[in-house]
This record gives structure tokens, C-alpha cells and sequence, in this order.
């Protein structure tokens, strides 16, 4: 065997017999649907924003991101910005309240499950659509990561890309099949820490080589200064005030992704959200600076350019350029570790959702806690693999799905979950109203009006799904006087 593949594939092999032993320590402790969803609610501010802030970043950070900042320059700061003030609203304005308000309302497992006990959904038209669009999206996102599991395993070991995409699969499945919730927030912190050390080591060695920050600086202003000016594009057009928002706004999609927001449901007490706000938002704004830095040195280190969806392997051919093979095996891992970190946390709430919202709901209302679980294991498989089919397209790219996915979700829960747990006048119909527009919106946008408006679609469905909401609260009869004054009880204790 070549040496350089061989200590890669001892430090690979390394990083997945630690996850193994996670995985089978969570299994131990996993008794109840509820340990499998939630983790019994009892996670820590540590693991709770570690888990948080590592299955949000998914494989983009090393690679999307990175690619972005390669190929546009300070450009990039725009959605780096916004995802970090995204990332402390959504811990300041919404952690509290869904952790207090989720269980108030029934011990709410899902976000489905919540939304049903807080507008007392009897006909279960809330809960069936939010399942639906968590399955649609979900399929969408978790392909987004095995893909760039594929180009991973495609790019280190030279598999086939359907090969190296089963692997990937495989992998992640191993430990969220077995240990859920907890294994998941277990592994999320190691990987989470992996990825903030790759991301600290790469940059700074590179500017090593490059003979300081201010040495580099006057390099990237003699080839490019257009990659120092975060106005202007990587070709030198100017950025215009709608390319601008586009990016910025994706901070506005935390307030409705669901493998987040399941971390604000898991952790043991409202009191511990405030640690854990300041640790998820410093842990986000280390790893976004390095992944920045990381595109923006491999302009100068890198001798030929790279051209399309190469530009998102800027990070492995800076790995493989400055690191003996064993510690870039490992430095390499941690871009594992952003996809599984991210894939398995998706699985895991697809799974949760079709266990708790579709399977114990629809199908079998008599079903035994461990009837459940293992309902749930089958699910996460079902879901890995129906995903594992939508990845096999090599040519798409990581930013593309993911942007779509987040999207989804940022439209149509972020608006609901938010005046759910503020305003005690929203009404069912309004919270359905919601949901449609924001989905729809998503859909709809770019393939009707994303040429005339070059805008993310992300920003329309998150205005209109709360105008949505207003008006068909405001004029639909309003809430019943019981399901105001039971809300205004809850938030009273807040």
C-alpha cells in the first residue's frame, strides 16, 4: 500500500473507532423513545452548544465555505456575518422559550409534536404538514452532506464516487442507528472540536508559509484586489445591495432548522442557556474565520487554479500540500467529522419525526417504548438510504443544496416557532398559514421569480409566511380564550 494512503487510513480507521465506542456507550444508556429523541433532556451547556454549532456548519464549513472565500474573496464576510448574528439571535430569542415551552406543552418531542399540543391540533392537519415538509427537506439537506462525504472519500482514498458516497453512509449510520440522541451530542462535541482545531492549524501554518498575515495581505492585493474588498465580487463587479442581503441573510434560517433547534429542546435546564450562547457563538465565529482564511490562502498556495466544484477541495489540497500524510489524515477527518456531525443529527430528527408524528400517530398508537426505538433505528436506515440515492449526481455542489434546504426550513418554521412561542393570539390556522407560504414560497421562488429577482428565497418566505400568520390569526376568529390564557400562564413563568 502506498504510505501516504496507508497513514491516512490509519487516522481515518482512528476516528471511526472512537465514534464506535460513543455510539456503544449512547446504546447503553438509550432506554425510551424519548432518550432516543431528546437524550432524556438532560445534556449540558457545553454539549448542547458544541452539538448545536457542529450539526449546523455540516461539511459548507470545510468546503463550501472555504470555496467560497477562494473563489470571491472578502465577499464571503457577508454570509459569515450573517450566520453568526443568525446563530446569537437564535440562542437568545428562541433557546429559552422552546426548551420551557416544548415541555409545558405535553413533553413535545418533535417540532411537529410541539406545534400540535400548543394550538391543541386535534385534527392533526399541523402536525402531518410539518412532518411532511421536515421529510422533504431533510432529504434534501442530509444528501447535501453525503455528497460531500463522497468527494471526501472520492478525493483521499481515489474510490468511485458512488463507492466513496456509500461509505460515508455506512459511517454515519453505524453510531445514529444505535445510540441516537446521545450518541449524536457526544460525537458533535469531539467532532466539534476537531473541526475548530483543523480550522485553527490549516490557516495558520499556510500563512507560516506565506511569511505573516501582512505578507500575505500585499500578496492577495497584488493578485487580486478585488478579493480584498468585501464590495466587490471575485471578478471585480461590484456587490449590489440584493447580492448583499442574499448572503447575509442566511442567518435568518437558524430560527426554523430542526437539528438545531432539537438542542434547545435536549438541554437540562433554561438556566444553562446563556453559557451555552456564548460558547456556540464563539465556537461559530473561530471556525467561520478559518474556513475564510483557509479559501483566501489557497489562492496564493495552490499553483494551479481551481476551476467549479474544485474550488470546494480547497482545504484538502492545502492539507495534503503542507502536512506529513499521518497529521493531514487527521486534519482531514475533521471535514468528516463537519458532514457526519451534521448528516447524523438530520437522520436523527427525520427518523424522530416519522417515529413520533407519522408511525406512533397514524399507525400504531399502541406501540411499546421499545417498539418505538427500534421503529426509529428502521427509520434513520430508511432515510440514509433514500438520501444516499438523491447524493450519486457528483456534480452537485455542497453550497447549492444546502442553500435550498436551509432555506426551506428557515421559511417554513422559522416564522411559526417564533410567534409561537411570543404571541398568545396566533391561532392554528394562522401557524398553518404560515408554514404553506414560507414552504411554498421556497419552492416556488427560484424557478418563477429568481431571475427577475436575484434574491435568496429564503427572504420572501420568511416575510411573507409572517405576514401569513398575522393576517389569518388577526382575521380567522382568533384563539380560543383558554388557549390564550394557558399561554400567558406559561410565559409568566419565563
Amino acid at each position: 500500500m502506498n504510505p501516504d494512503l496507508l497513514f491516512r487510513t490509519l487516522a481515518f480507521a482512528g476516528y471511526f473507532i472512537i465514534l464506535a465506542i460513543i455510539g456503544w456507550r449512547a446504546y447503553q444508556r438509550t432506554t425510551d423513545i424519548e432518550d432516543f429523541i431528546l437524550g432524556g433532556r438532560r445534556i449540558g451547556s457545553w454539549v448542547a452548544a458544541l452539538s448545536a454549532g457542529a450539526s449546523d456548519m455540516s461539511g459548507w464549513l470545510m468546503m463550501g465555505l472555504p470555496g467560497l472565500a477562494y473563489a470571491s474573496g472578502f465577499e464571503s464576510i457577508w454570509l459569515a456575518l450573517g450566520l453568526l448574528v443568525g446563530t446569537w439571535l437564535n440562542w437568545r430569542l428562541l433557546a429559552r422559550r422552546l426548551r420551557v415551552f416544548s415541555q409545558a406543552y405535553g413533553n413535545a418531542l418533535t417540532l411537529p409534536e410541539f406545534l400540535a399540543n400548543r394550538f391543541q391540533d386535534h385534527g392533526g392537519w399541523l402536525r402531518i404538514l410539518a412532518a411532511l415538509f421536515i421529510l422533504i427537506f431533510f432529504l434534501l439537506y442530509t444528501s447535501a452532506g453525503l455528497v460531500a462525504g463522497g468527494k471526501l472519500f472520492e478525493a483521499v482514498f481515489g474510490l468511485p464516487y458512488v463507492w466513496a458516497v456509500a461509505a460515508g453512509t455506512l459511517a454515519i449510520l453505524l453510531y445514529t442507528s444505535l445510540g441516537g440522541f446521545l450518541a449524536v451530542a457526544w460525537t458533535d462535541v469531539f467532532q466539534g472540536l476537531l473541526m475548530a482545531a483543523a480550522l485553527i492549524v490549516v490557516p495558520l501554518v499556510a500563512l507560516g508559509q506565506l511569511g505573516g498575515p501582512a505578507a500575505a495581505l500585499t500578496q492577495l492585493q497584488a493578485f487580486n484586489p478585488a478579493l480584498l474588498d468585501p464590495f466587490t465580487a471575485g471578478d471585480g463587479q461590484p456587490l449590489g445591495f440584493i447580492a448583499i442581503l442574499s448572503l447575509a441573510a442566511w442567518g435568518l434560517g437558524y430560527f426554523g432548522q430542526p437539528h438545531i433547534l432539537a438542542r434547545f429542546q435536549a438541554i437540562r435546564a433554561p438556566e444553562a442557556v446563556p453559557q451555552a450562547r456564548r460558547i456556540a457563538v464563539g465556537w461559530s465565529l473561530l471556525t467561520m474565520t478559518g474556513a475564510i482564511l483557509t479559501g483566501l490562502v489557497g489562492v496564493l498556495l495552490l499553483d494551479s487554479p481551481l476551476l467549479g466544484d474544485e474550488r470546494e477541495k480547497v482545504f484538502i489540497h492545502l492539507v495534503n500540500l503542507l502536512f506529513h500524510p499521518l497529521v493531514a489524515g487527521i486534519l482531514l477527518a475533521a471535514i468528516l467529522a463537519a458532514i457526519m456531525s451534521t448528516a447524523d443529527s438530520q437522520l436523527l430528527v427525520t427518523s424522530a419525526t416519522f417515529t413520533e408524528d407519522i408511525y406512533r400517530r397514524l399507525l400504531a398508537r399502541k406501540a411499546t417504548p421499545g417498539q418505538l426505538v427500534i421503529a426509529g433505528r428502521l427509520a434513520v436506515v430508511a432515510v440514509a438510504i433514500l438520501a444516499f440515492l438523491l447524493a450519486l449526481d457528483p456534480q452537485a455542489h455542497v453550497l447549492d443544496l444546502v442553500a435550498q434546504a436551509w432555506a426551506g426550513f428557515g421559511a417554513t418554521f422559522g416564522p411559526v416557532l417564533l410567534v409561537a412561542v411570543y404571541w398568545s393570539g396566533m391561532t392554528w390556522r394562522g401557524a398553518l398559514a404560515g408554514m404553506l407560504t414560507g414552504g411554498l414560497v421556497v419552492i416556488a421562488w427560484p424557478p418563477l421569480l429568481g431571475d427577475l429577482f436575484a434574491l435568496y428565497e429564503l427572504v420572501p418566505g420568511f416575510l411573507l409566511s409572517l405576514i401569513a400568520i398575522w393576517l389569518v390569526s388577526r382575521h380567522g376568529g382568533g384563539p380560543r380564550r383558554e388557549l390564550a390564557a394557558e399561554f400567558d400562564l406559561i410565559a409568566r413563568g419565563l
